[in-house]
């Protein structure tokens, strides 16, 4: 009894915030109390002291796991780390005993990293590490098994969202779906978690249920350890609900309901879902940053599996920033999208073109034309509710407003025109600070010559690029023609590069085709507009059908292997009834690009 205590002293010590223990009476993360029967809880109660005293017997890993574990972890990463990378693991389980797998978890993690060399794990249970100095030292967050309310600090979890959404990384497996829940009841806490990981809940059956997957991402880069044909696995597989959904989530597996038997066994189970949709991995972008989840994590052989720790690997690779991958929703992934990521080029409203509307209008309407991307814009108004600009002095919680906004949306937003960032080191912070919180990856503006090295310098600081804007030539005077923005870029870093705002260019007499070959890489981002006339008077109309020669400026960037962050659809003209016409160039696009990406075939 002595050692018994011992044991159960130190779980109580790793329950944040729990004066006591209290055992969820089901099986290891099973379903809320109020979702089950009560002729079910004595059988709960007895599987749940079965799953301490497994907890207890794995808080130290024998010789013979570890060596398991050694011989199935893999010995090179898919991808080079760009830099030296750190992982932060945290695995708090608060009113719930703790899965025993997560301290499988966290030796495969550690000797994974330790192999590849491709990241170096802190492992902490203090929630102090989520302090913005402290999160700043982690490329990437990995909540492993974490159940109940972890956390309560208001300040600690807006350190979280906007380190993820900042551009960090998030990556969750199993309980992580009820986190920051109150357990028990997984009565929700903090919605905008569940936002941000893209799940919630914890239903499912036996803890070794078997399951057949289908892969729904065959040629992402993150299952190609499976077979295309997908596999079979036993595991305890969490049924996810809201706000759950493929119109955010690029699922990569799911359980193949044609080929499963998900016929109840038990009275309290049922059709966990209505639509049939079990995905059982996914990721995600939330701002700038890279969320990954999993359920598969409930038993310890998972942890000992060689392709699943191989999987796991290219997850983690994902979520700190060394392998790239398609974050599209599923259900938003046409074959325009796909030809234009073949490309390495995204397509956004500019906000200008609606400046008239609100912004929350705004990402409405690009929502409507089917984009995932936007550039927001320093001067418009975000909403009736919110009657601010959308700029620098917005508090959290308007920020946290437009943010679920645009989540709720299916919309990210990669840049935005910031009309005057101030040439003093507390106002340009303050830009960078709300840029960050935003997850814009570039800002856009037309800075005082002597503002460029202050700038610069907050541009390495934050990983946030400048795009130098154009206007005509009285108006923009040293950045007007691509010859003059280019003598401004000559000798600085790769932070700083072009805005073309291609209308101006061809008002002011520039050839557009001609242009590109000038700038090249450094061209960060497009504002591409069609005119009716390569005059100063010239007006606005659907690409490919004015003067401005589009497709051919279009075909010369791809010939150059030219990548902009974002081409932004900027229509300047007829403000308040401009969808048709705005609607008319996304098509352009879509069909240019799609030709484009055949012809690499």
């Amino acid at each position: 009894m002595e050692l018994h205590d011992r044991v159960a002293r130190a779980v109580v010590a790793i329950l944040l915030g729990a004066a006591a223990v209290t055992v969820m009476p089901g099986r290891a993360c099973a379903q809320a109390k109020s979702e089950a029967d009560v002729s079910d809880q004595e059988r709960y109660k007895r599987e749940a002291e079965e799953a301490r005293q497994r907890l207890i017997s794995s808080a130290d890993l024998d010789a013979a796991t570890r060596s398991a574990i050694d011989s199935a972890v893999p010995t090179e990463a898919p991808a080079s780390p760009t830099k030296a990378r750190k992982l932060l693991i945290f695995d708090v389980n608060v009113g719930y005993p703790g899965h025993p797998s997560r301290f499988h978890a966290n030796y495969a993690f550690g000797r994974m990293g330790e192999k590849t060399g491709a990241f170096e794990i802190v492992l902490t249970r203090d929630p102090e590490v989520f302090r913005c100095e402290s999160l700043a030292r982690f490329d990437a967050v990995f909540l492993n098994n974490t159940v109940g309310n972890l956390f309560e600090d208001p300040e600690l979890r807006r350190n979280l969202v906007e380190f993820v959404y900042g551009g960090g990384g998030l990556m969750g497996v199993h309980g992580a779906t009820v986190a920051f829940t109150k357990w028990p009841g997984a009565v929700e806490d903090w919605p905008e978690f569940g936002v941000m990981l893209g799940g919630r809940g914890a239903r499912h059956r036996e803890f070794d249920e078997r399951v057949f997957t289908k892969i729904d991402s065959p040629d992402h880069p993150l299952v190609r350890v499976f077979p295309a044909e997908g596999f079979e696995y036993r595991d305890e597989f969490f049924r996810v609900h809201g706000p759950y959904s493929r119109d955010r989530l690029r699922v990569l597996f799911s359980i193949d309901v044609d080929k499963t038997d998900l016929t109840p066994k038990e009275s309290r189970w049922k059709q966990e879902r209505e639509d049939n949709d079990y995905a059982l991995a996914w990721i995600r972008n939330y701002g700038r940053g890279r969320v990954f989840y999993c359920t598969i994590a409930h038993n310890p052989e998972v942890f000992r599996d060689p392709r699943m720790l191989t999987f796991y690997l290219s997850a983690t690779q994902f979520v700190l920033g060394d392998l790239p991958a398609s974050t599209i929703p599923s259900d938003r992934l046409t074959p325009a999208i796909s030809a234009q990521e073949k490309l390495g080029w995204r397509l956004g409203v500019t906000a200008y073109t609606f400046h008239r509307y609100t912004l929350f209008e705004t990402i409405e309407k690009t929502e409507q034309l089917g984009l995932p991307h936007l550039g927001g814009l320093s001067f418009q108004k975000v909403s009736s509710e919110i009657d601010k600009p959308f700029d620098a002095k917005l508090n959290d919680a308007e920020l946290q407003a437009i943010r679920l906004k645009l989540d709720d949306a299916g919309v990210r937003m990669l840049t935005c025109f910031y009309a005057k960032i101030p040439n003093h080191e507390e106002g340009c912070r303050e830009v960078f600070e709300f840029a960050r919180k935003m997850g814009v990856e570039t800002l856009i503006s037309e800075p005082p010559l002597e503002s460029l090295d202050m700038i610069e310098r907050f541009c390495e600081a934050y990983d946030i690029d400048l795009a130098i804007h154009n206007h005509g030539q009285k108006a923009s005077p040293h950045y007007w023609s691509p010859e003059a923005v280019m003598k401004v870029c000559d000798g600085r870093g790769a932070h700083i590069g072009v805005c073309a705002d291609v209308g101006y260019w061809m008002r002011s007499g520039l050839d557009p085709v001609a242009a590109v070959k000038t700038i090249g890489p450094r061209l960060f981002v497009v504002q591409l507009h069609d005119l009716d006339a390569l005059t100063s008077e010239g007006h606005d109309v659907p690409w490919g059908t004015g003067a401005g020669k589009t497709e051919a400026f279009l075909t010369e960037l791809h010939r150059q292997g030219v990548q902009p962050k974002m081409f932004g659809l900027e229509y300047s003209y007829d403000w308040y009834d401009s969808m048709p016409e705005v609607t008319q160039c996304v098509r352009f696009f879509n069909e240019t690009t799609q030709e484009l990406a055949k012809a690499e075939e």
